[in-house]
């Protein structure tokens, strides 16, 4: 049995790298007593997959993990257990049935969506037109890790939504596919932003239709 489960990730945990959120899961599953199928060799562990590693220090409202179950289980009775277990910081939204042979979740995601609350203290106009500039370029060169890159084409959407009290909210949709990731850090260098305090969250991922996965 292949189960998916969409949880938000919050508070502290926000803290946590991807090793110590699967960590977390796993003791979690476990404590609510779940019958877990495991994987084989010397190390046996429970088949879990996340369909995308959230960055450190990013929240996230609506990221999705995979869990295989060597028995059946209602998904309600599912909730219910692992409920009363779920550390602070983890809140399971949904959890729902899938086709144990289905695509891993890893290549089904083309795209995210962000929301990053910057302090930034000009005119909503004013962001706009950073906003405009950005966009309507060909090209945007950036460098990470000493590699430069263009930006532009992995910018599919980008808004400002409030700018007032010492702080805009910005709104992107980026891509994140196998070598054309967009990063919502990179977005704020090319606005001049990227000096600024910023929360980051990841309000959805953007997954491949059946036809577009193949």
């Amino acid at each position: 049995m292949r189960l998916r489960l969409t949880f938000s990730k919050t508070g502290w945990l926000i803290y946590s790298s991807h090793l110590d959120l699967m960590r977390t899961w796993e003791r979690t599953l476990r404590r609510a007593g779940l019958p877990l199928a495991y994987s084989g060799g010397y190390n046996p562990r429970p088949k879990l997959q996340l369909a995308r590693a959230l960055p450190l220090g990013h929240a996230g409202e609506a990221e999705i993990l995979d869990v295989w179950m060597e028995s059946a289980l209602p998904v309600e009775t599912v909730a219910k257990m692992t409920a009363p277990v779920l550390p602070e910081g983890l809140a399971i939204k949904e959890v729902r049935q899938v086709d144990p042979k289905a695509p891993a979740m890893q290549t089904r995601v083309v795209g995210t969506a962000y929301q990053v609350s910057v302090e930034w203290d000009e005119r909503v106009e004013e962001v706009e037109a950073r906003i405009k500039r950005a966009l309507s370029a060909d090209e945007i060169i950036h460098e990470r890790r000493g590699k430069r890159y263009n930006l532009r084409p992995l910018i599919e959407a980008l808004e400002v939504t409030r700018a007032e009290g010492g702080r805009a909210t910005l709104r992107m949709r980026l891509s994140a596919r196998p070598g054309a990731t967009g990063r919502p850090e990179a977005v704020l260098d090319v606005l001049g932003m990227g000096r600024a305090f910023a929360r980051y969250y990841r309000e959805e991922l953007i997954l491949a239709t059946a036809s577009e996965n193949g």
